[in-house]
């Protein structure tokens, strides 16, 4: 029975990464695997085939001892993993509405606005150094999707256009690994109390910058690059009328970046600090005036509950399934370590380290499989195989090579699959052109954080 749970799982993990030539959303299959590796749990577990494992190491089966204790403590496993995913989606729904909050202000167009060169190559330094910033407030996928927007008001040749598009992709992943809310993957890792925030900060700082630098300093020198581009400055001022733009921009970004600090001051989970960012930034508004005679009747076009219709609750989904099917993982026991029953995730973690005694190595492979398998499992799994203690240098390291690491591949990450929709990026051509600079750029922070974490640190 736990080969046809973990089959399950493989399955389920082949559709999510066949999405695009299955043309299928990767979060059917995720709710799919999770209910269905759930269902054989409970299955399982109930007829005494095999027993589960919670987070604090107690084993439940139901052969043994009082069996309302067993299955009591079976359900209380369930809920603990359902209330742990909730935390990170009732975040990442705090943190999507008030992004579409900006945007339905068109508060982003102020970023827009601060773009007037028409060389190529401070275009490229200034869209990453935003993109760079800006993906450590959000997150790297609407700093894609903004920056993009704003590329196709600058660089009207779409063969030129691509290219910025591209490294847009590199410099977003760079950011958002090194901030608690630049990616889902580092939301995980602080949520589940893997990481702080300044420890996040400190160690993945310099590593994320060279990771973006180096691919940009490399690209500065190509022949795509030099010249001049012609801006459009009528159709670029056209949607910057709007009264509330820049209240909503920096009171929406600065109630993300209060998040943190919220959970500094008062240590509770981070979906709080969230919850009550979306209120303040709900509030205000629902009483600004977004234009000059301010018609109520428009009033519903900038609401909250226009933002929430836009947020992508598929994706939402989609956490929810792979997070809920990698904790069936971790819930079954599959062996034992040193005469001690654990989960098939630990199980797992332990042959990897017999297998490779370096967990550098470990690390840096996984950041490159992120380019092929989606880094939110990958991340997720990797929290219930190690038990490392807060903010050690592991899990710096596995926040820097999954947030990073995508970026090798179009397909690898969720700034990359905007990309390539938005502007129809054709995956052998990223693969030609900007994966090398990509591979440059992560290998190159892989080895300033090990020289760091071994040499100053």
């Amino acid at each position: 029975m736990e080969a046809i749970l973990i089959l399950l799982f493989v399955i389920g993990y082949l559709s999510i990464t066949l999405e695009h030539p299955l043309k299928l959303d990767k979060t059917v299959p995720a709710l799919m695997m999770a209910a269905l590796m759930w269902a054989l749990l409970a299955i399982g577990f109930h007829n005494g085939w095999f027993s589960v494992v919670d987070g604090h190491g107690a084993i439940f089966n139901i052969n043994s001892g009082d069996i309302h204790q067993q299955e009591h403590g079976f359900e209380g496993l369930l809920l603990h993993h359902v209330g742990k995913v909730a935390e990170i989606l009732i975040f990442l729904i705090g943190a999507m509405t008030i992004v579409e909050l900006i945007d339905l202000h068109r508060g982003f167009d102020v970023l827009k606005g601060m773009v007037k060169t028409k060389s190529k190559i401070r275009l490229l330094w200034i869209t990453g150094i935003i993109g760079f910033i800006l993906s450590a407030v959000i997150d790297n996928l609407t700093a894609t999707i903004v920056l993009i927007s704003l590329l196709r008001k600058l660089v009207h040749d779409r063969e030129e256009r691509i290219w910025y598009a591209s490294l847009v992709v590199i410099a977003a992943n760079a950011g958002g690994a090194w901030s608690p809310i630049g990616d889902v993957t580092t939301t995980m890792l602080w949520i589940a109390k893997k990481v702080t925030a300044g420890g996040l900060s400190e160690y993945i700082i310099i590593p994320a910058i060279l990771c973006f630098v180096v691919p940009y300093a490399l690209a500065s020198r190509m022949k795509v690059f030099k010249g001049e581009i012609m801006i459009d400055e009528k159709s670029h001022e056209e949607r910057e009328r709007l009264l509330s733009s820049k209240t909503m921009l920096w009171l929406g970004l600065g109630a993300i970046v209060f998040v943190p600090i919220f959970k500094t001051i008062t240590h509770l989970p981070p979906y709080v600090g969230m919850m009550l960012s979306l209120a303040v930034v709900w509030l205000v508004s629902e009483y600004i005036h977004p234009e000059d005679n301010f018609d109520k009747s428009r009033k519903h076009l900038y609401s909250a509950n226009k933002a929430l219709s836009r947020i992508e609750i598929s994706s939402i989904l989609f956490f929810l399934g792979i997070l809920m099917a990698v904790a069936a993982l971790e819930s079954l026991v599959f062996g034992s370590i040193n005469g001690v029953e654990v989960g098939t995730l630990r199980y797992a973690a332990e042959s990897i380290s017999n297998a490779i005694p370096n967990m550098d190595v470990v690390v840096i492979l996984l950041g490159i499989l992120s380019a092929v398998i989606d880094n939110v499992p990958l991340v997720a799994a990797s929290m219930g195989m190690y038990t490392y203690e807060i903010d050690h240098s592991i899990w710096h390291f596995i926040a820097y090579s999954a947030g990073t690491g995508g970026s090798m591949l179009i397909i690898g990450s969720a700034a990359g699959v905007a990309a390539m929709g938005m502007e129809k990026i054709d995956f052998i051509w990223y693969l030609k052109k900007i994966t090398w600079l990509a591979f440059a750029g992560f290998i190159a922070g892989a080895m300033a954080f090990l020289f760091i974490e071994h040499y100053i640190r």
